[in-house]
């Protein structure tokens, strides 16, 4: 993490604001990699005061962040931030939204583990509701399961190596973006760090799968990991997921799907392609993280044969499909459905519970 008493360069983030950022949504000009570089620098190191660091923050929202900039910003959080720790399986990193989920059920946890007992890693990363929605994340899910999460980085790659599924605490692998919480928490609205904390990928995976709002966002977050020196993606999928998260939707859900050197391909999933006739109303629960642990308890054990059920194989098998364990999600699906009935689910929960 960067230090307050470290040098930097000409570009404080007031004078960003004045000549650069600050103008408006319509006039501000985007800065260049190394004015974006510094600016993180010196947000890490706490060096902005408050009300410049809130107005920098709301600047960035209202002209919009390109890709040089993002990429910037990622490279300077896992460069003086992150603390990695790679495991020897190779996962699918999940960057969720952190901001978590308020509705429906969190499906990732029991999809991650059916995609593990099948044999595709998976990787998960959250805090502990982070601003602005400051919903349920994936931590609280794990706990209610019985699952340890505040973990060291070294710990989290043992969890993957030997279970198959791996979460990493914000908190230990991403300390500097954590010492941002109060003031992100202050602001009221989302800013770029809750773009790039969803890529901070502290398993060094190969492939992400990441949700997005908007088609034009996913193509956005792909020209990130291009422009970026410092994330080695060689393949992403990025999706329309309920609430935002990495869940696919009841019905209709858009997808786009990029790897090294090919264009981004975008595509849709329909739920009733596979023989699920569900609405978004149909995963939704009261108390989000004992509600989802419950659902995800009952469907790895084989004990539910419904939406919850169906949500959670189909969301398993994508994540097969994102590695390329499976060349269909129909081949991914029946893979999730087998190892579920034959026990192999329930398997890997037990021993993320005994981890």
């Amino acid at each position: 993490m960067a230090q307050a008493s470290q040098e930097f360069g000409d570009w404080p983030l007031k004078r960003l604001m004045t000549e650069v950022v600050g103008s408006g949504p319509k006039s501000a000009d985007d800065m260049d990699r190394e004015q974006a570089r510094e600016a993180f620098q010196r947000i890490l190191a706490g060096e902005p005061d408050e009300t410049t660091l809130g107005a920098f923050w709301l600047a960035n929202r209202w002209k919009r962040n390109n890709p040089e900039e993002l990429a910037a910003y990622t490279d300077v959080m896992r460069e003086e931030s992150v603390v990695t720790a790679e495991p020897e399986a190779d996962p699918v990193d999940c960057g969720a939204n952190y901001d978590g989920k308020d509705t429906s059920a969190i499906l990732g946890v029991g999809a991650g583990v059916v995609a593990a007992a099948a044999g595709t890693p998976v990787v998960v990363h959250s805090g502990d509701r982070v601003p602005s929605q400051k919903a349920t994340p994936y931590k609280h899910v794990l706990e209610e399961l019985g699952v340890r999460t505040e973990l060291e980085p070294s710990e989290s790659a043992d969890m993957v190596d030997e279970t198959g599924f791996g979460f990493y605490y914000q908190p230990a692998f991403n300390p500097g973006v954590d010492d941002l919480y109060d003031r992100r928490d202050e602001m009221g609205v989302r800013t770029f760090v809750n773009t790039i904390e969803t890529v901070a990928n502290p398993a060094n995976a190969d492939v992400h799968l990441g949700s997005f709002y908007h088609l034009a966002f996913a193509q956005k977050m792909i020209d990130l990991i291009r422009e970026s020196e410092r994330l080695d993606y060689s393949r992403a999928i990025f999706f329309q997921g309920m609430e935002g998260y990495d869940d696919i939707r009841p019905g209709y859900t858009k997808v786009a799907e990029w790897s090294a050197g090919e264009d981004l391909e975008d595509y849709e999933i329909e739920t009733a392609e596979y023989g699920m006739d569900m609405e978004r109303e149909d995963l939704a629960v009261d108390d989000i993280a004992a509600d989802s642990a419950t659902v995800t308890a009952e469907v790895l054990a084989g004990d539910r044969e419904d939406h919850f059920a169906d949500a959670v194989a189909l969301n398993g098998a994508f994540r097969m499909y994102a590695r390329q364990d499976v060349d269909s999600l129909g081949e991914g699906l029946e893979r999730a459905r087998e190892v579920i009935a034959d026990g192999s689910a329930q398997a890997v929960l037990e021993d993320l519970q005994a981890f």
